[in-house]
């Protein structure tokens, strides 16, 4: 696996092609008549399949992808208001199309932040044979992901493997991965259900730690998602377009 940022609207580089489902940075609106028609309109039964948005990803080029990465690195210093000194932050590698991560790691060592990495079967398997879901996170000694030494995890993600692991409770954030999200903090993963069994006994606690934010492209977010109760939604999120807090 393994100068300050300034936030000004005019150094977003210009979009590269229109995406659906931009959003304002600001949060919604309640008196607004849009706001509230999503607040009081029929639940939703069925998401739209996964597919949908990791095709979108893919047709993306790498200089796509890191420009839009560039633009949502600009909002990180309003995540940055609300941590401690020396953070620990919790990220992932973006081996599947994701929004890069990079430059995460980039802003966590600029001010001294200790980046993670999580790691997928690191306890014993439950009786069935599969791996606990939970993760625990091990620390980022590089400078850059791709330098990082890693395996192949059975499910594909690539894997960092040294002793030193921290449980998800002893983190300040945790970059979350996505395929959607929906404008009331409602997140879709891949279907593992790694990160709501990771975090949900924090979250059902009412824990303030770690925050829970979401890194994508704008066009992963929706107006609203299923949600099973199970599901731990988001505290933030943060894309190309801005930063939002739930």
């Amino acid at each position: 696996m393994n100068s300050r940022i300034m936030h000004s609207e005019t150094m977003h580089p210009k979009p590269i092609r229109p995406e659906p489902n931009n959003f304002d940075s600001n949060n919604l609106d309640p008196n607004n008549s849009d706001s509230k028609n999503a607040e009081t309109s029929e639940p939703v039964t069925n998401n739209p399949p996964r597919r949908h948005f990791t095709r979108q990803r893919r047709q993306l080029s790498d200089g796509e992808r890191r420009q839009f990465a560039q633009s949502a690195s600009l909002h990180l210093t309003k995540l940055q208001q609300r941590l401690p000194t020396h953070a620990r932050i919790g990220l992932y590698y973006d081996g599947f199309g994701e929004l890069p991560t990079q430059l995460i790691l980039d802003w966590c060592q600029r001010l001294g932040y200790s980046p993670y990495l999580p790691v997928v079967g690191s306890l014993s398997r439950t009786s069935n044979g599969n791996d606990n879901k939970r993760l625990r996170f091990v620390p980022v000694y590089h400078s850059k992901l791709l330098n990082i030494p890693t395996r192949i995890h059975r499910l594909g993600m690539k894997q960092n493997h040294r002793r030193a692991l921290l449980w998800a409770s002893e983190l300040d954030v945790i970059i979350c991965p996505l395929v959607a999200v929906d404008e009331h903090g409602n997140r879709m993963g891949m279907g593992g259900g790694f990160y709501d069994t990771t975090l949900g006994k924090s979250y059902r606690s009412g824990a303030s730690r770690p925050l829970k934010i979401g890194w994508c492209y704008d066009f992963q977010v929706v107006e609203q998602l299923a949600r099973q109760p199970w599901d731990v939604p988001l505290d933030g999120l943060i894309t190309p377009s801005g930063i939002r807090w739930f």
